[in-house]
């Protein structure tokens, strides 16, 4: 007999009730629960299934902003319109999460949700600064991303709050993403870069610390006029990477180095 105890919400309005009520780990995809499940590392037991909310799968704009639902799958983010012409680096980095099977059922937010500093959409939602809409029983608020992650696989998200969407305000420059594995799918990042080239540059990492990192002082110092080679100096104190079984941290900080490079001579 199975000791998972799961329920279903059909509606928002019941989700949040529920998660009100009692404390549950929300799922939908699933893509993550389901491996660490199968491995039998300790996770928790109690669940809520949420994959029958359609209404966090719209993708949107309202007024100028990009609205894009928690629920949606990275299947429906590389064939939106909306996302092709206002956000086109989020397509280029759901072609690398996984296969079809799991682009069809893990979602954006889960992504943001499940906090791994190697999920592939993180680096390019801190890039361009989105927002994250979390609902409650009592309300909503809304989060930057950037100031969401507290440490490895930790955030602001209450227990009863769901992230409902994300909202991504009008910006220009060109975009750019690389994610660098060893494979270009169907494999945990080594490095992550997402970055928009302006005047002011924005810059973001993964895979590089305990969370996806906002490179500010490196955006500010090319912003400024500084050379790539000062620029890459000051990256090397805004990353941290580690030793672990995919990879060294000299390795990671060389390719990073190596990324921001490219990004700016791109």
């Amino acid at each position: 007999m199975s000791t998972l105890d799961l329920r279903r919400a059909s509606t928002v309005d019941e989700a949040l009730r529920i998660l009100h009520d009692e404390p549950r780990t929300p799922i939908a995809g699933a893509t993550d629960v389901y491996v660490a499940l199968n491995f039998g590392q300790p996770m928790p037991t109690r669940y809520l299934d949420i994959w029958a909310l359609d209404e966090l799968r719209t993708i949107g704009v309202r007024g100028d902003t990009l609205v894009l639902g928690a629920m949606a799958s990275f299947t429906s983010l590389i064939h939106s319109p909306l996302v092709a012409d206002r956000l086109p680096m989020l397509i280029e980095a759901a072609k690398l999460v996984g296969g079809a099977q799991i682009q069809n059922r893990g979602t954006l937010g889960g992504n943001i949700a499940n906090g791994s500093p190697a999920g592939d959409s993180l680096p390019v939602l801190a890039a361009v600064d989105a927002v994250l809409v979390l609902r409650s029983v009592t309300g909503t608020r809304r989060v930057a991303i950037t100031e969401f992650y507290t440490g490895y696989r930790k955030s602001v998200l209450r227990p009863d709050e769901l992230i409902t969407a994300i909202e991504v305000a009008p910006f220009a420059g060109r975009q750019y993403f690389r994610k660098v594995g060893t494979r270009a799918a169907l494999a945990i990042s080594k490095i992550v870069l997402a970055g928009v080239r302006d005047a002011t540059p924005r810059i973001a990492f993964g895979s590089v610390a305990p969370t996806v990192v906002r490179a500010r002082a490196t955006e500010q110092a090319l912003g400024a006029g500084a050379t790539i080679e000062e620029a890459s100096e000051i990256l090397a104190g805004e990353i941290a990477p580690i030793d672990d079984l995919r990879s060294s941290a000299s390795y990671r900080m060389r390719v990073a180095t190596n990324l921001l490079h490219h990004f700016w001579s791109s």
